[in-house]
């Protein structure tokens, strides 16, 4: 299987928390957010790396170090993640796991999502009783039966079942009805789409099933105040279990 990670954009919602930066070369602990996707997926025993690149491309290649494959989104600052993805399909088509680059994760989280009997799978941090609601930035998940039945921004607190963690991945029959589902959107105009709009799409057609996050921990990076929990909560609580230790990839 083939992992992707999208990190083209810049991550302007961090207001400066980490200088000029794009979002995926923020530091959390001694390594970038590029560079821990990176060790994840090699983790995980996953060695055939593309990363969508965008913002500062150049240096973002520099970062990830030696194997890895590069697509470029030129058009970063007017496109989104769907479009990043569509960039990518012709490398899709055997199958693939994508993340977003801006996820701080427990390498177990990926480990069961890959391990997880289902060709096609989306991992979902489900809400607990006594959590407060999602809100507006948090991409919703609604589930039936295990299966993603829709995944929106926009959908009512009151629906959500959970939160995307920004992990999906695709066998080789769902890579290619994902590619044609990502034609389609591009076709129509929708470049500034998430890329959650077309796993949307893809889950009405075709069971994607959902793997929830069993407590491991986990965050978004969006704003200063996530970054700030993501190095002084999430990462120590990684790190906590031995086996979560990551090695940097070589790169400047």
């Amino acid at each position: 299987m083939r992992g992707v990670v999208l990190a083209a954009g810049k991550g302007a919602r961090l207001n400066g928390t980490v200088g000029n930066l794009p979002k995926c070369l923020a530091r959390v602990g001694g390594l970038t957010l590029i560079e821990r996707q990176i060790s994840v997926l090699r983790a995980c025993g996953i060695d055939d790396i593309v990363v969508v690149v965008g913002c500062e491309a150049e240096r973002v290649r520099r970062r990830c170090g030696r194997g890895v494959q590069f697509v470029e989104n030129a058009r970063f600052a007017q496109t989104n993640s769907l479009y990043s993805l569509w960039l990518a399909r012709p490398l899709l088509l055997d199958g693939f796991v994508v993340m977003n680059c801006d996820v701080l994760l427990h390498p177990q989280l990926l480990d069961d999502l890959l391990s997880a009997r289902y060709a096609d799978a989306l991992l979902v941090a489900y809400q607990e009783d006594d959590a407060s609601p999602l809100g507006d930035e948090e991409m919703k998940v609604q589930t039936r039966r295990g299966r993603v039945v829709d995944i929106s921004k926009a959908m009512a607190a009151d629906a959500a079942d959970g939160e995307n963690v920004g992990v999906v991945k695709f066998g080789a029959e769902g890579a290619r009805l994902l590619a044609a589902i990502l034609d389609e959107r591009v076709a129509a105009g929708g470049l500034r789409d998430w890329a959650p709009r077309a796993f949307a799409e893809f889950a009405r057609i075709r069971p994607l099933h959902a793997i929830g996050t069993r407590g491991y921990p986990w965050t978004e990076i969006d704003f200063p105040e996530d970054y700030q929990r993501a190095v002084s909560e999430i990462l120590p609580a990684i790190e906590a279990d031995r086996g979560a230790s990551l090695s940097p990839a070589v790169g400047e």
